[in-house]
Parts: structure tokens; sequence; C-alpha cells
């Protein structure tokens, strides 16, 4: 059963760092992911932590629809198994419950880091 997980902590707490952690994880037990953030220190399309560590992500802007981007990938042919969502604080309500749809309907895990505040 897919689930949607969102880990939380202060800021410069290592979140960036255990979304990458997470998704190296993943992709070494042979899942295949996608990786989202919004405003990342590093600029747009990467996630980044202040360790040095750094991937290619897309970015998540107000208009962005995570259903529509998955829905596409898939019917292309494509495999998401999950996500990786940094700075989940900036997603709009609707994207979240795009999100909890991707669990739901879809049956792809969700992780997503963020400030509560």
């Amino acid at each position: 059963m897919a689930e949607l997980l969102y880990f939380t902590g202060t800021m410069d707490c290592g979140k960036s760092t255990l979304a990458l952690q997470m998704d190296h994880n993943h992709k070494a037990r042979g899942r295949l992911g996608r990786i989202f953030t919004s405003h990342d220190r590093a600029g747009e399309s990467v996630l980044s932590s202040r360790l040095g560590l750094a991937a290619k992500a897309v970015e998540v802007r107000p208009e962005f629809d995570f259903w529509d981007f998955v829905v596409n990938e898939l019917t292309r042919g494509g495999r998401i198994d999950y996500v990786v969502c940094d700075e989940a604080q900036f997603y709009s309500p609707l994207q979240i419950e795009q999100l909890a749809r991707l669990v739901d309907e879809l049956q792809i895990d969700v992780f997503c880091f963020g400030i509560l505040t």
C-alpha cells in the first residue's frame, strides 16, 4: 500500500539531505522516482543540501499539476514508483491534494519534506 509521508523540522536540520538520501536508497533498490522542489537555495530545478549534494528536480510553480505530470509520464510508457517533494511548505493546497491522489489512485509513494510554517 502506497503512503504519503511528510517529514518536517526546523530550517537547517537536514531535511533536504534526507530527501536526497531517500531518493538514493529507493533507486538502489531498483525503484524509479521523480524529485520535485520549489525555491531551492541552489536555484531552479535542483534539489540541494548544505552538505554539497544535489540532484536534478522538477520546479514546482503555482500552476504546476502533479496529477497531470505523472499521468502524462505513465501514459508515455514511463515508470514512477515514488516521488520526493522538497520545500513542500510552498505547495498549494490543491497540489497537496494531487499528491494524495497519486497515493490513493495510482499507488505511488509520496515523500514530502518541509517546515510547518
